[in-house]
């Protein structure tokens, strides 16, 4: 053990730690205030509650330190965020317990109080100050070769991101290339400066510790300090309500950008809109360019593949929906369309059927869903069986809330007048409006796929099995919003073979013709189109069965096969 406990190569990394132990209370304390009264007593109500509580624990876990998510979409960058994160995490915790079983620091006293805050500089700097015992030894060894072992994964993702399983990868300017250069040399520093104990490794080690954390809140590398804080406002329940303050300022500065929802989204299928991808859209509201962070708003599809992919599980989607509130997008908000409702009152029922605007584009849909309900022995109405009803998400997606909860209020009006208990939709689209906006107590949503399913194991419906292979492509708002993928799979099982998508489920492609997107050409629409239609030929299917009219519609210019809604297939099939 060297005879004196300091040194002034200790000083860089003890002012680094000063200044960002010092800018994350102030960041927390300006979170925690811009959140509204509400908000605030749900957070501290959500750190006693036992289930919570262990949510934060499980997830703190595994996605700061292990990245389970990362490791299921891609080990390479699994093993490679985990070598570092948690490597790291060990050798702090080590050193702790290292400066702990030590004897009293020569000339320091530290009766009653604890040694970690005398010294706190002692963990990092260790092998300089102490000598370890051999299974300490090993395990700092070990941990700080695991380190260097992922930073050496990350080298080459930056030269070659194709080799790690990554098409494309972020483009970041001078500060966050050199924070990230700082992190690539601070393990192999300490490395050489253990092992020769030469001082210039130990100021070079000290001093890249100051950059690295003196750079850290002006740089993507802030979400290691603000992830956590972000995992425990997600389990709170909240929603974002401005795109730069409160919980989405936590989420702002929680995203990695480590861009795996760049390859995920359709929109790169061309390169140049790459930046339209919600890792440079959390990037530009970091940077405060409203301008640009605005426009990638009102591009963006809304298809949720972002958000299935992100490994922090950062809600993109709904910061881009506050940002279009913020600013509302330039459309035709005359309330003339409320006049027609009058004329659309229902008759007393058990099932009301609401078609939707893009349904009523279907017909065929509509006939489908008639002659099963009739072969079913459903009592149902039609809500919007002459047309001039909207759910409302078209005013939501451009950021008209006042209008859009004016149409909600005489649609919720209508639903209840009518007395049924049971709303069917055949339009994701307008499920997840109905789900997430909509109060309607005591009145059942389901979606189509749902009602079908429900009726053929009830024994209602009967069908008739053939030989067709169908493949299924799980619209957006049903199945990555709702989790809705075995009920439609069932259905078709029943009546033929089903293939296999490239991509399915959580991962399936959007088809192209989403309606969240004001900015998207016709010709790169198309482009999203074919690629996605590509993924559900990959098995040669005989047709391609959708359950969402927008997605009926947009296959069917491309796609070489005939493409039908399920409840088609279902109706042509009944026994």
């Amino acid at each position: 053990m060297n005879s004196q406990i300091f040194h002034p190569f200790v000083l860089p990394f003890v002012l680094g730690m000063a200044f960002v132990l010092t800018y994350c209370v102030v960041g927390l304390l300006r979170v925690i205030g811009q959140l509204s009264k509400d908000d605030r007593k749900k957070f501290w109500r959500s750190l006693v509650t036992p289930k919570t509580a262990w949510a934060n624990i499980r997830d703190i876990v595994g996605d700061c330190l292990f990245h389970v998510k990362i490791w299921k979409r891609n080990p390479v960058l699994g093993y490679m965020h985990t070598a570092i994160a948690f490597g790291w995490f060990m050798i702090i915790v080590i050193g702790h317990i290292m400066l702990f079983t030590l004897k009293p620091l020569e000339g320091v006293d530290v009766e009653g109080f604890p040694r970690m805050f005398t010294n706190f500089y002692y963990p990092i700097f260790f092998k300089y100050f102490a000598e370890e015992t051999p299974v300490f030894a090993f395990l700092m060894d070990f941990f700080l070769l695991m380190i260097i072992s992922g930073i050496l994964i990350a080298v080459v993702k930056k030269i070659h991101s194709k080799i790690v399983g990554v098409k494309r990868i972020m483009h970041f300017g001078f500060a966050d290339n050199m924070i990230r250069f700082a992190l690539w040399t601070i393990f192999p520093f300490r490395l050489i400066a253990e092992k020769t104990n030469i001082m210039a490794f130990w100021w070079l080690y000290s001093i890249d510790l100051f950059v690295f954390m003196f750079m850290l809140p002006f740089t993507r590398y802030m979400h290691i300090p603000t992830e956590a804080l972000f995992i425990l406002l997600r389990h709170a329940g909240l929603k974002p309500r401005e795109p730069r303050k409160g919980y989405a300022l936590a989420q702002i500065y929680s995203c990695p950008s480590c861009g795996l929802c760049i390859d995920a989204c359709p929109m790169s299928v061309n390169d140049k809109n790459s930046g339209n991808t919600s890792a440079y859209f959390m990037k530009r509201l970091r940077n405060g360019d409203k301008e640009e962070s605005q426009r990638i708003a009102e591009t963006c599809m809304q298809c949720g593949k972002c958000v299935a992919v992100c490994p922090v599980s950062i809600e993109s989607c709904d910061i881009k929906m506050s940002q279009r509130e913020a600013v509302p997008y330039a459309i035709n908000s005359d309330h003339s369309y409320l006049d027609a409702y009058e004329s659309n009152e229902t008759s007393n029922a058990s099932v009301l059927y609401f078609a939707g605007c893009m349904t009523q584009l279907t017909p065929k849909i509509m006939r489908a869903m008639k002659q099963i309900m009739e072969a079913a022995g459903e009592k149902y109405e039609f809500m919007d069986k002459d047309g001039g009803v909207c759910c409302g998400r078209p005013m939501l997606l451009s950021g008209k809330t006042v209008e859009a909860q004016a149409m909600m209020a005489k649609n919720t009006e209508l639903i209840k007048k009518s007395g049924a208990k049971r709303l069917v939709l055949s339009c994701p689209i307008c499920y997840k409006v109905f789900k997430e906006e909509y109060q309607l107590e005591g009145i059942e949503i389901l979606h189509h796929t749902q009602y079908i399913d429900e009726l053929i194991k009830q024994g209602k419906l009967k069908v008739d099995k053939n030989g067709t292979n169908y493949v299924y492509h799980d619209p957006c708002e049903l199945g990555r919003a709702f989790g809705v993928y075995d009920e439609p799979r069932e259905v078709i099982e029943s009546i033929g073979n089903l293939r296999k998508a490239k991509s399915e489920k959580e991962l399936s492609i959007c088809c192209g013709g989403s309606l969240g997107s004001f900015k998207l050409t016709q010709q790169e629409r198309d482009e999203i189109t074919a690629n996605s239609v590509n993924d559900l030929m990959y098995n040669n299917p005989d047709e391609i069965v959708t359950a969402c009219p927008l997605c009926l519609k947009t296959f069917a210019r491309k796609a070489p096969v005939a493409v039908k809604d399920i409840a088609e297939v279902v109706a042509t099939n009944l026994i």
